[in-house]
């Protein structure tokens, strides 16, 4: 059995370290959980070890640790840990080609009745094929790929990334126990209402 060491630390969000470093094993584990019940940090030890030495995790184990993180109060302290602690770069909504505000107002008032609050937005600080577009609500921001700030980029498509987002700011991710739902029912059928959701998706494909 190796010595372990295992202390609380400052994460910027529920994010735990474990690795082995000269025979012995250290852990970091987010201050969230400082004041977690025993049972909650129990299955936290089997999931992490059981990642360390590439074991299958106990299904009741992640239920009982996603549960935990599901609760509204543990939810609530998480978006305010990133807000507080978290790095998050934000540019400029002008792009070279497509400003991301203009085209935001014309989708907000064409299919929201200009119902949301207009978010921080920007283009990426690099051109991401992988991660085309995201919605941070910890920093309520709209980031979308630099890959689209380009002159042959149908308008349509940056129009369909960033409609796609704002459904995000409509429909909350939905939790039940252990259970997290990004896109929900309602927002998949709302978002087939993009007049050229195919044709978009189909653009998206092929990348």
């Amino acid at each position: 059995m190796p010595e372990f060491e295992v202390r609380f630390r400052p994460y910027a969000d529920v994010n735990h370290v474990i690795r082995i470093r000269e025979g012995r094993v250290e852990v970091g584990l987010s201050d969230l959980l400082e004041a977690a019940p025993p049972t909650v940090l129990e299955a936290l030890a089997f999931i992490l070890l059981s990642k360390l030495y590439r074991k299958p995790v106990p299904k009741r184990y992640q239920t009982r640790y996603r549960q935990f993180l599901n609760r509204r109060h543990i939810r609530d302290r998480v978006h305010a840990i990133r807000r507080v602690r978290g790095r998050k770069w934000i540019g400029e909504p002008a792009g070279n080609h497509f400003h991301l505000e203009e085209i935001f107002d014309e989708l907000n008032e064409k299919y929201f009745n200009s119902l949301l609050g207009r978010p921080r937005l920007s283009w990426s600080r690099t051109v991401s094929r992988t991660l085309l577009g995201h919605w941070d609500a910890a920093h309520n921001a709209i980031i979308v790929s630099k890959l689209f700030d380009r002159p042959d980029t149908p308008r349509y498509l940056v129009e369909y990334i960033l409609y796609h987002e704002m459904l995000h700011l409509k429909h909350p991710v939905e939790h039940c126990r252990s259970r997290r739902c990004v896109h929900s029912l309602a927002f998949r059928a709302e978002e087939k209402l993009f007049p050229h959701f195919t044709a978009a998706k189909h653009l998206l494909d092929s990348l």
